[in-house]
């Protein structure tokens, strides 16, 4: 477990630093390709990035989510949500190349890897897995979803899923804008829409996608009787991870001059997530001893003040 940890962190510091670097070139390499001259090969770094450093920072986030959740959930939480993940994420992405259902007309340009059908890149689905998982478990964590078995556990498993698909088309607000209208773009809109170059349908697709698979692996967790309960030292990498790829993100859409998505996926996204994550400390404590006898000191004094 030890060397599964290690290669957890070196996978997620990989993923950071990738995410880095290829910020780097796509906004400083990209728009000043003179400056490769005054750099040690240059050019063959700067094409080696440009051929695989998508593919890179998606599967080592991929490596590194799948790790923690293996080694904090268990292998069959793991798979299941992988399946559902995987799963409904590449039909609609198949789909939306194809019919424009559910997001919008759209293709993908080179920078992401092998094309299943020819049409998706087979990162894409490993990106909804890795930010699907994350913001599901920082949803699922702060709203104590999982955390009781009373009359309203359905409502609060509803609210959970709801919560964990508008985290994850939060992040959605504020990438797809720069990224499809970068120097560089991955993919491209056949009919730009209103919200910055974005069709309004994107974001209905985006989350009920999210909605599906989240639906999907809780209802796969609750049949198998996969019951992962996280505290908030287990939601650091979520967190980790979600706000990572959210500032690359932003990065990219302040680059751009797009601010309103900005401060719509701070509201909807990143300021939510962090919430959640902080809800996990106070949930914890409510279950501790020490919690308890304040409860019991508590009622007592109103017994004497009575």
């Amino acid at each position: 477990m030890r060397n599964l940890l290690a290669i957890e962190r070196f996978c997620l510091y990989g993923h950071i630093i990738a995410m880095v670097f290829g910020l780097a070139g796509l906004l400083w390499v990209v728009p000043h390709p003179g400056i490769l001259e005054y750099l040690p090969a240059g050019q063959t770094l700067f094409q080696w990035s440009m051929a695989g450093g998508g593919v890179g920072y998606i599967l080592l986030g991929t490596v590194a989510v799948a790790l923690y959740a293996y080694r904090t959930m268990g292998l069959g939480s793991l798979v299941t949500f992988a399946i559902a993940a995987v799963g409904i994420s590449i039909t609609s992405e198949l789909l939306g190349t194809s019919t424009g259902f559910p997001f919008g007309h759209y293709s993908y340009l080179n920078g992401l890897g092998y094309k299943v059908a020819g049409l998706v890149p087979f990162t894409i689905p490993l990106s909804w897995f890795y930010l699907g998982l994350s913001s599901f478990l920082l949803a699922r964590g702060g709203l104590a979803a999982g955390g009781g078995s009373g009359r309203y556990g359905w409502a609060r498993s509803l609210a959970a899923i709801l919560l964990g698909s508008v985290l994850l088309t939060s992040w959605d607000f504020v990438l797809d804008p720069a990224m499809s209208q970068t120097a560089l773009p991955f993919w491209y809109w056949h009919q730009p829409g209103a919200f910055f170059g974005m069709p309004y349908q994107n974001f209905a697709g985006w989350l009920g996608t999210g909605v599906v698979f989240m639906g999907l692996a809780l209802g796969l967790w609750k049949a198998f009787r996969f019951s992962p309960e996280l505290d908030q030292t287990q939601l650091t990498l979520p967190l980790t991870v979600y706000l990572a790829n959210f500032g690359f993100a932003l990065v990219m859409s302040l680059a751009a001059g797009f601010y309103v998505p900005i401060v719509l996926g701070i509201l909807t996204g990143a300021l939510p997530a962090v919430l959640c994550w902080r809800a996990t400390a106070q949930e914890a404590f409510a279950d501790t001893p020490a919690a308890s006898a304040i409860e019991a000191s508590v009622a007592a004094a109103k017994v004497i003040l009575k």
